[in-house]
């Protein structure tokens, strides 16, 4: 994997191959982070990586100059991977050892950006189940999005804070937002 853009532009990452991981593609993450470059000051948000995995979304945040960046993963060979690599690029993530849904039912923190890249082969409550929490819980900030990394046979536009698809191969980002009461009455 590796870094697209940012300070550590070109940078290539080696995670050990026993981790549990499915990494984003460096061709749907150049076109994801197009997409939030337009939307976002990358270094005036906060950010919440679920399901963090090498880290991967996370470094690329930190190497545009993200400062609050908080890696979630149960996984401990993943979260010492995460550590490990942070320190050496010297990039603040704070990384929690945890189970996502049990992080998100007890966390208090707010994001500009949620990222979520659960295993693909969830079943579609499982999905749902991170929505509902992020949005019962209000833990997007103002203008805040929720994307979440799914394969293309799942199916998560009908949810009523979706807002769209961008499909890149066999990789699909959903985008949830908040949307005002102006926007639900019309």
């Amino acid at each position: 994997m590796r870094i697209i853009s940012g300070k550590l532009k070109a940078r290539r990452l080696r995670a050990p191959k026993n981790l549990p991981v499915r990494p984003t593609t460096d061709m749907a993450k150049e076109a994801l982070f197009n997409i939030l470059n337009n939307q976002y000051y990358f270094d005036s948000i906060t950010v919440i990586d679920l399901f963090t995995g090498t880290g991967n979304i996370s470094y690329e945040f930190a190497s545009r100059g993200t400062k609050t960046i908080y890696a979630v993963d149960a996984n401990f060979n993943c979260i010492k991977f995460i550590n490990t690599t942070a320190k050496e690029l010297e990039l603040d993530i704070i990384t929690y050892k945890s189970d996502v849904y049990k992080f998100l039912e007890k966390t208090p923190l707010e994001a500009d950006i949620i990222f979520a890249d659960p295993p693909y082969d969830f079943e579609l409550e499982k999905f749902l189940e991170i929505i509902e929490t992020v949005f019962t819980k209000k833990m997007l900030k103002n203008d805040g999005v929720l994307i979440i990394e799914h394969s293309k046979h799942t199916d998560l536009t009908t949810h009523a804070k979706h807002s769209y698809d961008k499909r890149y191969g066999g990789n699909v980002f959903s985008f949830f937002e908040n949307s005002t009461e102006e926007e639900t009455e019309n």
